[in-house]
């Protein structure tokens, strides 16, 4: 469980954020992503299909960016790792598709799967700089 400043915590209920994965050829790709906290731990449900399911399964570095859309002066980042759990991909899938009110697995390709991601944070940075 990871202690969050309060003066960013609003953000843990965004609608989305930009996660940032390591590819193969070393430059950062970056993603749109769903996501919730949960029980004081930000996670996320990716098919085992996407390439930023593969970086996370040879690099687990990653930063998660929650920008405040209503004030872009303001966000808080996220740097660690991610550790993935393909057994409770089923169940987080769940979870997420209850907060965005959808059914995540409509977004797979048969034969899909589902993989749940936590990321562990090594570094938190909350930024304001709307003065």
């Amino acid at each position: 469980m990871t202690d969050f400043p309060a003066s960013h915590r609003d953000l843990l209920d965004a609608q989305v954020a930009t996660l940032a994965t390591i590819g193969d050829d070393g430059l950062p790709q970056l993603t749109e992503i769903w996501f919730i906290h949960d029980d004081g731990e930000i996670k996320v449900s990716l098919s085992n299909a996407r390439a930023k399911t593969a970086n996370l399964r040879k690099r687990s570095a990653c930063s998660l960016l929650i920008l405040d859309l209503g004030n872009p002066y303001r966000y808080l980042e996220i740097r660690g790792n991610a550790k993935l759990d393909d057994a409770g991909g089923a169940e987080l899938a769940q979870k997420v598709g209850a907060k965005y009110n959808a059914d995540l697995a409509q977004y797979d390709k048969p034969g899909d799967a589902r993989v749940s991601v936590t990321i562990e944070p090594t570094k938190i940075y909350p930024v304001d700089m709307s003065g």
